[in-house]
């Protein structure tokens, strides 16, 4: 008889559809609302993927999970999840979103972490009426960490490895990975949470391993080790399993072949996703990729996320966060008539001015700009401070700031001719919140924020906090330019930004609340000795649009072709 593992996610959300994914205990079929699916498995693990189908457009359906037949979800005394298609008032929309969220068994604080934002998030929607849920919520990055484990998950390792040897306390293959998804996503809050909100997903370097895809020589040397190739292809197989699919809609799914040799397949389908993930690691040596970015419009919002980490380029000669193909694919869904653009990667576009001269400057040396003495030593310190995010690739960084000038000037609009009211890049990654606004030589239409916030769950060291509030001073940043320019030029950007709100630290959630064209962020801080609804402190409280309706673009500037 079969039991649910883990699950149901509540994914993808349409008019008239939704997809809920499940982890079974044995093959099944697993039925929700009158649609079943017969569960597919990978590496003796039994996964479904449900797509409900013919829902109204602007319901709230509760629904339960059978498994042949037999209630399974929700437990006894719990209410029935729900799933909500786009409501009576389609202009307002809500996206809560975080990163970096180290799994606890217990709701409770801990000592060294505190309390877990997502938890609480959780432990409040729970006594809040269903309109004054989010809309969707969205986790960008870190969602499991390979490479930091707890004390018992490194027992379960320990069970079956060596220790002592490479890669120490880390997990090693798929199998661990399914138990990493099991105890971040088991803990009932956020198991409840995940059933009631729609949830998308990227990927950051401690779902696979610290600095992954850093630079060039970073992947010779994981690929010299005797350990990496089971490593990565158990990361990707498992985030395909467990993120991914999650990610795309039910015509999506409809149309990808891989997932339809998963699903129909016989037996087990290990060895189909397993040269599959191995493929896919070799995008960065310049073979054909796997689009792992998507875009998801709510509405007149357009959430479009980006892969920042297993798409790059890493050549000895080139340096790409995204490669070219999905690079257009990126600048083809920017096209179109919205109210604001969301663009969710899990690296932040914009860091303090500090600290993206440093990372452009050090890209520059350990391209060769002073010699392969400089480029050795550029490459260690890039390790070592994590000098890895968009201003570390800098071809990339100025193309992005190009299609975000267009699209804030209105030059890839659709029949409206109209810019968005906002583009906002959602990040996480760096273990602190803030925001800040571009601006550019030339006015826009829209306005352009780079929104961080992270982490849900994590420590951020005290001396990590020092250096993050000094990073965001004029007098940093004066001070480091004249220390980093003797060596080599600091490479200018094209634009400048400055920071509207924060850093704030702790245990982070934010939340971004959209109505026609006005746009607010909060971002909160959950609170360890909090209980009942004082579960955080807010942190920021920031208005991004001043007005309702910015005024409109000239004809001329709409129907001018965009830059490239």
């Amino acid at each position: 008889m079969a039991d649910l593992v883990l699950g149901p996610v509540l994914r993808h959300i349409g008019d008239t559809d939704a997809t809920i994914w499940v982890e079974t205990s044995e093959p099944c079929t697993v039925h929700v609302l009158g649609s079943s699916e017969h569960t597919w498995t990978v590496a003796g693990h039994h996964y479904a993927l449900v797509t409900v189908r013919d829902l109204e457009s602007g319901s709230v359906t509760p629904y339960e999970v059978d498994l042949d037949g037999r209630a399974v979800w929700p437990p006894v005394g719990v209410a029935s999840p729900l799933i909500r298609t786009a409501g009576d008032d389609p202009e307002a929309f809500v996206l809560a979103f975080g990163s970096c969220r180290v799994a606890s068994e217990s709701a409770e604080p801990t000592a060294v972490l505190g309390k877990d934002a997502l938890v609480a998030y959780a432990q409040r929607m729970r006594s809040l009426p269903v309109d004054e849920w989010p809309d969707a919520l969205l986790l960008l990055g870190d969602q499991v960490y390979a490479d930091e484990l707890s004390e018992e998950m490194k027992r379960r390792v320990g069970e079956r490895h060596d220790l002592s040897e490479p890669p120490g306390a880390q997990v090693r293959d798929f199998e661990e990975y399914t138990w990493l998804y099991s105890r971040s996503w088991s803990e009932d809050n956020v198991r409840w949470l995940l059933s009631n909100v729609p949830t998308s997903m990227i990927f950051d370097d401690h779902d696979v391993h610290d600095d992954w895809n850093t630079s060039y020589s970073w992947r010779r040397e994981m690929e010299a080790s005797a350990w990496w190739e089971e490593r990565i292809v158990g990361a990707l197989a498992s985030y395909w399993i467990y993120q991914h699919l999650g990610n795309l809609s039910p015509a999506e799914l409809d149309e990808d072949p891989l997932y339809d040799r998963v699903r129909n397949c016989a037996g087990d389908a290990e060895p189909i996703l397993r040269a599959f993930a191995s493929g896919a690691d070799e995008e960065a040596d310049g073979s054909p990729g796997v689009r792992w970015s998507y875009r998801r419009d709510f509405g007149p919002v357009r959430l479009l996320v980006i892969d920042s980490r297993c798409g790059r380029v890493l050549a000895p000669d080139r340096r790409d966060m995204v490669s070219d193909p999905e690079f257009d694919w990126i600048e083809e869904q920017a096209d179109g008539d919205y109210d604001h653009l969301l663009i969710g990667t899990s690296l932040p576009w914009l860091l303090p001015r500090t600290m993206h001269d440093l990372e452009a400057w050090d890209e520059k040396l350990a391209s060769g700009a002073r010699g392969d003495r400089w480029a050795r030593w550029a490459e260690k310190l890039r390790r070592a401070a994590d000098l890895e995010h968009w201003a570390a690739f800098r071809d990339s960084f100025e193309r992005l700031a190009r299609l975000f000038l267009d699209v804030a000037a209105g030059r890839r609009a659709g029949t409206s001719g109209r810019a968005p009211a906002t583009i906002c890049v959602l990040s996480g990654d760096v273990h602190h919140a803030y925001a800040a606004r571009v601006r550019f030589a030339t006015p826009t239409a829209g306005t352009v924020y780079q929104l961080t916030c992270s982490p849900l769950h994590n420590h951020v060291p005290a001396a990590v906090r020092v250096a993050f509030r000094a990073a965001w001073g004029r007098k940093a940043e004066r001070v480091v330019r004249l220390l980093l320019g003797p060596v080599t030029a600091v490479p200018e950007a094209s634009f400048s930004w400055s920071k509207m709100a924060g850093p704030s630290f702790g245990n982070q959630i934010a939340t971004l609340r959209t109505r026609g064209r006005v746009a607010h962020l909060t971002i909160e801080r959950s609170v360890d000795t909090a209980s009942g609804p004082h579960l955080f402190e807010t942190v920021t409280d920031l208005p991004l649009t001043t007005e309702e309706r910015p005024p409109e673009i000239p004809t001329s500037r709409a129907a001018s072709r965009p830059s490239r």
